[in-house]
């Protein structure tokens, strides 16, 4: 069994995690081999740290963190690499590895720019 954290920015209105709750229903209905976490940088719980313990516990040596992010920035040049060091540190066992920011994907630039221009002519797949 393989684990995925959804790592997000967080922000104090808790309303604001629900994309990517939802999110994490969709990873989890399209990989049924996987256990799904969401973690956060600040504001909201739980921290990166915490998630991975939670899939620790349930016997998942094997974890990937995908950075729900458009870009690379400050966070996840500096921010992230430190904490996931400190995650290898205390869960020496654990295989642990960073993705690519999602907005890294082709994939998801391509979604994006749909959603964009299904926006911009008022259609029903906008939302």
């Amino acid at each position: 069994m393989r684990g995925i954290v959804l790592f997000a920015h967080g922000a104090r209105d808790p309303e604001w995690a629900q994309p990517v709750r939802r999110l994490a229903g969709l990873v989890a209905a399209a990989d049924a081999g996987a256990r799904i976490e969401i973690a956060f940088l600040e504001h909201l719980q739980p921290p990166l740290e915490q998630a991975v313990a939670k899939l620790v516990q349930q016997g998942i040596g094997d974890v990937t963190v995908v950075p729900v992010f458009i870009a690379e920035g400050g966070h996840l040049k500096q921010d992230l690499p430190r904490i996931v060091e400190d995650i290898r540190r205390t869960h020496t066992h654990l295989v642990i590895r960073l993705a690519p920011p999602i907005g890294d994907s082709a994939a998801v630039l391509e979604a994006m720019a749909a959603y964009a221009s299904a926006a911009s002519h008022g259609t029903k797949s906008a939302k």
